[in-house]
C-alpha cells in the first residue's frame, strides 16, 4: 500500500514544484502510468502536462498562491477512496523518495527570463527605490522639526542660513561659510567621554597647582630669618588662583600664571608655571611678593584687597616696577592680567572671617558696568549672524589705522571705524562708553579693550579651550602659527555634513581657512589675536558652552 500512495503523490507533488528537474519528472510520470496498467483496481491518475514546465506569458492561476496553501484535487470516475483528495502538504518528503538522500536539484537548462517579467522587476526596483526614498525625507523633516521645537539652541547649517530671508541680504559668502563651523555643535553629546576628558584636565590642573604652591612655601619659608615673624600658618591664609596676561601676543597670552594673595599683610605674588615634554616642570617667580595696587580703572591708587579677587577681575601692574618681565611685556606701560580660576572654597572662607568690609564694588563701578551692557545688547543683534567677518576685519582695520603701533587710538578713529564695519552706536552711548574706558594718554584708548567692552568677550571657560587649541598649533611657542600647519591639523572627518555626504572634507577645511584668512596680516601665518578674534566672533552666535567645545575641540581634537 505504501509503495501505491508514493505512485499516486508523485504527481501532484512534481506539478507543484515545476522547477525540481525535469529528467526525474518525467521518470515518475511513466512510473505511474505503468502501475495503472499493472493494477487494473487502482483508479485510473490523469497524465502529467509536462506542456505546462515551459514557461509562458501567459501567468496560470497558481502562480501566485504559497505552495503551503494550495490544494489539487483528482476526482477519478467510480471512487470514493480517500485517495480521490491529496494534497501536497500530506505527504511528507520522506514518503516520496525513501530510497534517495535529500539535497538540492540544480535546474537544467531553464530558460532566459521573458521581457515581460524584466519589466515587472525593473518596475518593482523603481517603486521600491522611490518609497524608500520618500520614506528618508519623511523622516528627516520630522527630526528637523523636532530638534526646532525641542532644542532652543542656535543650530545654523549653510542651507539654514540660505532660507533665512530676513538676512540673506546682509550675509556675505564668507559669512555663510564661517557659519559652517557651528555644525560641529550637532555632534550628539557623548556624556561619558566628556566626563573622562574632564576628570583628566581637573587631574593635572590639580597636580599643576599643588607643584606651584610647594614651590611658593619652599621660596618663603626659605626666606624666614630668625627675628622674622613671617611663619608657615601666616602663608597658609591664602587665596589661590589662575591668570592670563591680556596681550595680542600668543606667546605671552598663553603664558599659564598662578598667583596668591595673602591675608596677614595684603601681599600677593603671581608664579609661572612652565612645562617641557610629558615629565619636566619649572616655576619661577613672575611678579614678586609684594603689596600692589590698581594702576588704572575707578580704583586706581587703592590697594588690592580680597574683593578684587573673583573670576573676570583684572590686576593692573607697571611693567617698569617688574624688571624680570620679558622684553615683549616690558613694551607696554601696564600688564593686565585676568582672573580665570580662583579657589572658591578658600575665598568664601576668608570672606567669612575677614572682619573688615569690602567695597567689592563702587557705584560708580556698577554704572559702567550697565553703560557697557547697554551698549553690547545693542551690537548682539547686528553681530548675530556676522561676527566672524567683522570681528576679524575690525580687529585688521584699528591695527592699520595705528601707525605708530602703540595700540592706542583716538575717539574719531574708533568712531570711524564702527562706521566703516556697520555696526550702529549712539552718539551718547559711544561717548560714555569712552569715558569709562579712556586713559591717561591724552585723549586716546586702548582700541582693543575698547572693542573687547563694547562688543564683549566670551567667558573664560570659552577662552580656556582656544588657548588650548593654539598652543597645540603653536608648539615653538613663537606666537604665530603658518597656515600650512593649521590646514595640515585641521580635520573635518566628523563634521555632521561631511558625514551625511552633502559636503567633503576638503570643503569644510577650506570654508574654514578661508574665513581666517580674512583676520591675518600676513597672508602665510596667522597670530595668536587673529585666531582669538576668529572664536570671538563665532561665539556670538553659540547660546551653549559645551556646544561652543564642541566647535573648538572636535577639529582640532583636544
Amino acid at each position: 500500500m505504501d509503495l501505491e500512495v508514493k505512485g499516486i503523490a508523485a504527481s501532484p507533488t512534481s506539478q507543484a514544484q515545476p522547477f525540481s528537474g525535469r529528467k526525474k519528472l518525467l521518470q515518475q510520470g511513466q512510473t505511474s502510468k505503468s502501475w495503472a496498467i499493472q493494477n487494473p483496481r487502482l483508479p485510473v491518475v490523469p497524465p502529467l502536462d509536462l506542456q505546462s514546465l515551459i514557461d509562458s506569458d501567459e501567468e496560470d492561476d497558481f502562480s501566485h498562491i504559497p505552495l503551503s496553501t494550495a490544494h489539487i484535487h483528482f476526482n477519478p470516475p467510480n471512487s470514493s477512496s480517500a485517495l480521490s483528495c491529496i494534497t501536497p502538504c500530506q505527504v511528507s518528503r520522506t514518503q516520496l523518495n525513501e530510497n534517495e538522500p535529500e539535497q538540492d536539484i540544480t535546474p537544467e537548462n531553464l530558460p532566459a527570463p521573458t521581457s515581460k517579467y524584466k519589466l515587472k522587476y525593473q518596475q518593482y526596483e523603481t517603486e521600491m527605490k522611490e518609497g524608500y526614498k520618500q520614506y528618508s525625507q519623511r523622516n528627516a523633516e520630522k527630526t528637523k522639526s523636532n530638534i526646532m521645537q525641542q532644542s532652543p539652541k542656535n543650530k545654523i547649517d549653510d542651507k539654514c542660513v540660505q532660507g533665512e530671508e530676513a538676512i540673506i541680504d546682509t550675509l556675505t559668502t564668507l559669512d555663510r561659510k564661517a557659519l559652517l563651523q557651528q555644525g560641529y555643535a550637532e555632534i550628539p553629546y557623548n556624556a561619558q567621554r566628556s566626563t573622562r576628558r574632564s576628570d583628566a584636565e581637573i587631574v593635572a590642573a590639580e597636580r599643576k597647582k599643588q607643584t606651584v604652591a610647594e614651590q611658593v612655601m619652599t621660596d618663603h619659608l626659605s626666606r624666614i630669618r630668625t627675628h622674622s615673624t613671617l611663619t608657615e600658618n601666616m602663608l597658609s591664609h591664602k587665596v589661590q588662583f589662575d591668570g592670563r596676561i591680556i596681550s595680542r601676543n600668543g606667546r605671552d597670552a598663553c603664558r599659564e600664571l598662578i598667583g596668591f594673595f595673602f591675608i596677614h599683610d595684603q601681599s600677593l605674588t603671581i608664579y609661572e608655571y612652565r612645562q617641557f615634554g610629558k615629565n619636566r616642570t619649572n616655576v619661577l617667580p613672575f611678579i614678586q611678593k609684594n603689596i600692589y595696587s590698581h594702576q588704572c580703572g575707578r580704583r586706581k591708587g587703592k590697594q588690592y584687597q580680597l574683593g578684587d579677587f573673583y573670576v573676570g577681575g583684572n590686576l593692573t601692574f607697571l611693567s617698569s616696577d617688574h624688571p624680570r618681565l620679558p622684553e615683549s611685556i616690558k613694551e607696554n606701560k601696564l600688564l593686565i592680567l585676568r582672573i580665570t580660576n580662583i579657589d572658591q572654597i578658600a575665598l568664601y572662607s576668608l570672606k567669612t572671617d575677614s572682619v573688615e568690609h569690602e567695597d567689592d564694588i563702587t557705584s560708580q563701578e556698577a554704572n559702567d558696568r550697565l553703560v557697557l551692557e547697554a551698549v553690547q545688547d545693542v551690537l548682539k543683534e547686528q553681530l548675530l549672524k556676522r561676527g566672524v567677518r567683522i570681528l576679524t576685519g575690525l580687529g585688521k582695520y584699528l591695527k592699520q589705522l595705528d601707525k605708530e603701533g602703540t595700540g592706542l587710538l583716538d575717539k574719531a578713529a574708533v568712531k570711524r571705524a564702527l562706521q566703516e564695519f556697520h555696526l550702529q552706536v549712539s552718539e551718547d552711548a559711544l561717548e560714555s562708553a569712552w569715558q569709562v574706558l579712556e586713559g591717561d594718554a591724552g585723549g586716546k584708548a586702548d582700541y582693543g579693550e575698547f572693542t573687547r567692552a563694547v562688543i564683549g568677550e566670551m567667558n573664560e571657560y570659552r577662552k580656556s579651550f582656544v588657548r588650548k587649541a593654539f598652543m597645540k598649533l603653536d608648539f615653538n611657542k613663537t606666537g604665530c602659527v603658518p597656515l600650512t600647519d593649521i590646514r595640515k591639523c585641521y580635520c573635518a572627518k566628523k563634521h555632521p555634513q561631511v558625514i551625511s555626504g552633502h559636503s567633503t572634507e576638503e570643503e569644510i577645511k577650506l570654508s574654514f581657512l578661508e574665513t581666517l584668512k580674512g583676520a591675518c596680516s600676513k597672508s602665510d601665518e596667522v597670530s595668536y589675536g587673529e585666531f582669538e578674534d576668529y572664536y570671538e566672533g563665532l561665539s556670538i552666535g553659540i547660546v551653549n558652552d559645551e556646544d561652543f567645545v564642541n566647535i573648538v575641540r572636535t577639529p582640532w581634537g583636544i
